[in-house]
């Protein structure tokens, strides 16, 4: 039995040899690594980090983009009993320095020279950092080569007495060890380095593996950076399982690689199905009357058929017919655009619009969304093929428990949850109780026993009227409408909620000329009232049926969409609202200047 990650990379090795383990695309073609090669390489870089000094319990960073030596500096590093630090790869050198000092790393691997300049600014003050490993072809002066140290580990291994060194290491690896420090995104402060251990990561994989039922014949696509803990535990899936993992070259790439790949199962973030979304809505509403008129009848289609298949109800012979229709007429065409061998997507790491489950769901492409923290490692509950809900995330997995505090907070216990903050106790008692976790969502479990999100704890907008209101449900609405990327709402302790819009400005542009709005840049198009009318309106078309005290009474243009960058975001795409707000506070301001709420 698998009771490690370590253990893990063994008996994969063992049990399913193939040779297109691993794709990765090289001189413009996918390239395949062998699961025996792949097993020779996580073992000879292993050895080569024992031979630089490894000791159990040494910290590793790893800045990379996703790639098959990520997952090799990984497993490695666990096999040897080290503990993985991932850090994202669009984070500044500062916040790149914070995490390689406070997490005690003694190595450092990264992928390319640009990467290396992130950590070259900040080396001075790296001192714990004993070894500098770079996976580029030519490591810089005084950095060492990945492959490098994969040579010393092939010489470790061939001399005398070494002889099964590898599988002794991993062997000597206990369920209980920790496994990696996962930094938080920090939307509410200083990121904290959370604790998992193997046996946190393998018990979602060990329950998660049949309920979506990953398998060694299925080819996927990693594109969602390892750093983030939903992909990481699912790479852990795939590797346990045998299946082919293909990675994308970069975010922008994923379309076509989708289509060159042809894989079965993909994990994304919602905001990409809002992407893709848009681009089939702008693409429908381009064309013909006729294109459309088909392209609707189709989609109404398939959402029938989509109420009665969730529902587990026999479908009648002649929606059945319609439905086959439709797809050859409407829904193939979009398929394709996936590879056409889709078995489900996964979607995690913030709420996904109902709307846009619905709708993928018509088409034929099944998204199964789930719910879980860094903290959690990381999934609380998930949709599976026999119990999905649109605008549920799903009921508590198998040995995960979940209640609902007084104040409609979320709380977890079982086998996922972390062993703590590191070096921050006084945090760890802040969350964990009796070995209940405070997860900071707000939600509820409806009578069927799905899990519903209603928004961060700490993101409720609370009116000075004294209404509780959700941002991001609101904000999912608005996101839906082809003519705006990003949204925030905005109104705590005010009498109203008003919202920062950024416009899609390809789509507002074209607007613009087609009703001969003149305008010089993004800044005269941002105030023009003509613009902010247009859009206004927009937003009250997305936005019905809801309370009086929820409907947006103000919106304020931005020039710009947030960015990693300026911390307006976290590198998974979430808003931080302290951040935006304290940013554009003089804009907020003006909205609620002399106003009164008439609602």
């Amino acid at each position: 039995m698998v009771e490690t990650l370590s253990q893990m990379v063994l008996n994969t090795v063992r049990t399913y040899p193939k040779d297109d383990f691993m794709l990765y695309k090289s001189e413009g073609a996918y390239k395949p690594i062998s699961t025996a090669a792949f097993g020779e390489r996580v073992r000879h870089f292993c050895l080569g980090l024992k031979e630089l000094g490894h000791k159990k319990g040494d910290k590793l960073v790893i800045l990379s983009e996703n790639r098959p030596e990520w997952v090799m500096s990984d497993l490695a590093n666990l096999c040897a009993g080290g503990v993985t630090v991932p850090i994202y790869t669009t984070l500044v050198p500062d916040a790149v320095k914070y995490i390689i000092q406070n997490s005690d790393a003694r190595f450092v691997v990264v992928s390319n020279d640009d990467l290396w300049a992130k950590i070259k600014a900040v080396k001075k003050d790296l001192g714990k950092v004993r070894h500098f490993i770079s996976m580029a072809e030519t490591p810089p002066a005084g950095v060492l080569g990945w492959r490098e140290v994969e040579a010393q580990g092939v010489r470790r291994a061939g001399r005398k007495g070494k002889a099964g060194e590898f599988e002794t290491l991993a062997a000597q690896v206990k369920p209980q060890d920790e496994a990696s420090i996962i930094y938080t995104s920090g939307t509410t402060g200083v990121p904290k380095g959370v604790l998992l251990t193997h046996s946190n990561f393998l018990s979602n994989v060990m329950t998660c593996v049949p309920l979506v039922d990953f398998t060694h014949r299925d080819t996927v696509l990693s594109f969602l950076p390892l750093s983030h803990v939903l992909e990481r535990m699912v790479m852990y899936c795939y590797t346990y399982v045998g299946a082919t993992i293909a990675f994308a070259e970069s975010v922008e790439a994923v379309a076509q690689n989708l289509v060159e790949v042809r894989p079965h199962i993909m994990v994304s973030v919602p905001r990409v199905f809002e992407k893709i979304y848009a681009r089939v809505m702008d693409q429908v509403l381009a064309g013909s009357g006729l294109k459309r008129k088909i392209f609707f009848w189709a989609l109404n289609v398939g959402k029938a058929w989509s109420r009665l298949s969730l529902d587990h109800t026999p479908i009648p012979a002649a929606l059945a017919r319609k439905r086959k229709l439709a797809h050859k007429l409407v829904f193939s065409k979009i398929v394709a655009k996936t590879g056409g061998r889709i078995r489900y997507f996964l979607s995690g790491g913030a709420p996904l619009s109902k709307d846009i489950a619905e709708f993928f769901h018509a088409i034929g492409l099944i998204i199964l969304e789930g719910y879980g923290l860094t903290e959690t490692s990381p999934v609380i509950s998930l949709n599976t093929f026999e119990h999905t809900r649109f605008g549920a995330v799903g009921k508590p997995i198998p040995g995960v428990e979940v209640k609902i505090d007084k104040d409609g907070e979320i709380l977890t216990k079982g086998p996922h949850v972390m062993k703590g903050y590191y070096k921050k106790p006084a945090e760890t008692r802040e969350v964990l109780s009796k070995g209940w976790f405070r997860t900071g969502d707000i939600g509820h479990i409806d009578k069927d026993g799905f899990l519903v999100i209603t928004d961060r704890k700490k993101d409720l907008i609370i009116t000075s009227g004294g209404k509780n209101i959700a941002p991001q449900p609101i904000e999912n609405r608005l996101k839906t409408i082809p003519y705006i990327s990003s949204a925030v709402v905005v109104g705590d302790r005010k009498k109203f909620i008003s919202a920062l819009i950024v416009p899609n400005f390809e789509k507002l542009e074209a607007w613009a000329k087609k009703n001969a709005v003149p305008y010089a840049g993004r800044a005269d198009l941002v105030r023009d009232e003509r613009v902010i009318k247009f859009l206004w309106s927009e937003v009250e078309k997305a936005t019905p049926g809801l309370s009086s005290y929820e409907k947006i009474k103000q919106i304020a243009l931005l020039e710009r969409d947030f960015e990693i960058e300026t911390g307006e975001i976290t590198p998974t795409l979430k808003v931080k609202r302290n951040i935006v707000e304290k940013k554009y506070q003089n804009l907020i301001a003006a909205l609620y200047k002399g106003k009164e709420d008439n609602g």
